[in-house]
């Protein structure tokens, strides 16, 4: 304990605890300044999602469907996405060595939808590589990717299209992924979540210049721009963060078209929302720090992506010192035999009840925005008070993990696929 009293002294407890309240507290601001300041300029200005706008040119969509043991879901993941509006479209499923049914039942939709067309790999090599067998199966010079147990709104690659007629520049967009499950605590949260976090921040770093990263489960690229970045590299665990830094540092823009819905699966109990927010914080770090070179050395376009890149590391900065300072200041107090003070550590102090009610208008203006494209999505506001309890504790320790994870991840390993928790329907 001597050395850690020499190295955590009060005084440097102190300021860990104020850059644990001011980060959070600041970037709270920063996201509902900057998605007001989008929806101002952008989204008050364009129509409901179900009347989107009239395209000069209907350019041949090539939809990616990469697909890993999804017998449960394939047929209605098919039928939805066959509905689509836009009149220019072809499917690609990609079979990525499922051990259920998926190729059979792939090689039965052949024959009911002639817009599909399917490629089968002989064993799990990842969503990486089918995404790259998809691509050099494509007619169309856009990409829309979607996941195998994702509902794609009618009107989402009309949108998507429309954001790249619109600017020659934009390489990427990510589409508005919305909560499907939601019968249990988890399942609600995850509505806020999407919205007042995940929406939130995109609409932000869209208005700025920069995502981290576009929504995997529907996103849409340029044929040319991810050519130009590389393709979908094997090694990443997280396809979606990996593509979108390499894309902008090659000079093309990436956006957020929140038009562009999709109805997507996500986990409902602890175990598996664990290890997935430990997967996408691995795969994030994974990401950003082989993005590093190409952010500081590569083409000038990239030196946009610091912003980003920085905060990124902030994040996880914050993410170890509250990990830590919660540690050292309870075992301190441990030692001491302060048993009465470690449990008034986990009461909400001031700071703690100034940063939960700036959280909850965070939430109710993410929740308003997202009200135009989700009716009734205002009523998930009464969950939310759990999000701070429930939430901030597993994100910043998945955040710890998978970080220290991704600094020792070997180079050559694969981000091959695993079945995840899709909650309860």
């Amino acid at each position: 304990m001597t050395i850690l009293h020499s190295v955590f002294t009060p005084h440097v407890l102190e300021w860990m605890a104020r850059f644990c309240f001011g980060y959070p507290f600041v970037m709270s601001w920063y996201w509902i300044a900057g998605s007001l300041l989008y929806w101002f300029i952008r989204e008050r200005h364009l129509p409901n999602y179900t009347l989107p706008p009239t395209l000069p040119d209907t350019p041949l969509v090539s939809v990616l469907l990469p697909c890993f043991n999804e017998a449960e879901q394939l047929y209605e993941t098919m039928a939805v996405l066959m509905n689509s509006k836009y009149p220019n479209f072809e499917v690609i499923a990609i079979n990525d060595g499922s051990s259920d049914n998926t190729g059979k039942i792939l090689d039965e939709l052949i024959h009911q939808y002639p817009k599909l067309r399917v490629a089968h790999l002989v064993e799990n090599q990842g969503k990486s590589t089918a995404l790259n067998a998809g691509l050099f199966m494509a007619r169309g010079d856009l990409l829309v990717c979607i996941d195998g147990d994702a509902l794609l709104d009618p009107h989402a690659i009309h949108w998507l299209v429309f954001r790249f007629l619109t600017n020659d520049r934009m390489g990427g967009i990510s589409g508005n992924p919305r909560i499907r499950n939601r019968s249990s605590l988890l399942g609600k949260l995850q509505v806020g979540e999407f919205s007042s976090i995940v929406g939130m921040i995109k609409r932000t770093q869209s208005l700025y210049g920069t995502l981290f990263t576009v929504s995997g489960v529907v996103c849409a690229f340029r044929k040319i721009a991810v050519m130009e970045a590389g393709l979908w590299t094997p090694e990443a665990m997280t396809d979606d963060v990996d593509l979108t830094l390499r894309v902008q540092a090659k000079g093309w823009a990436v956006g957020f078209e929140p038009h562009a819905l999709c109805w997507i699966l996500m986990p409902e109990t602890l175990g598996g929302l664990w290890k997935q927010r430990v997967r996408w914080s691995e795969g994030g770090s994974q990401a950003a720090l082989s993005a590093t070179k190409a952010i500081l050395q590569s083409h000038p376009f990239a030196w946009s992506l610091l912003l980003i890149w920085s905060n990124f590391f902030i994040s996880t900065l914050w993410a170890f010192c509250i990990v830590i300072w919660f540690t050292i200041l309870n075992l301190n107090q441990f030692l001491d035999g302060n048993v009465l003070t470690i449990y008034q550590n986990f009461l909400p102090h001031w700071w703690g009840v100034i940063l939960a009610s700036t959280y909850l208008l965070q939430s109710l203006i993410g929740l308003a925005l997202d009200g135009q494209y989700e009716k009734g999505s205002l009523k998930s506001f009464g969950w939310i008070i759990w999000y701070p309890l429930v939430y901030w504790c597993l994100q910043t320790c998945s955040c710890v993990v998978g970080f220290t994870k991704a600094l020792f991840r070997p180079a050559n390993s694969k981000g091959t696929w695993v079945s995840p928790d899709r909650g309860i329907r």
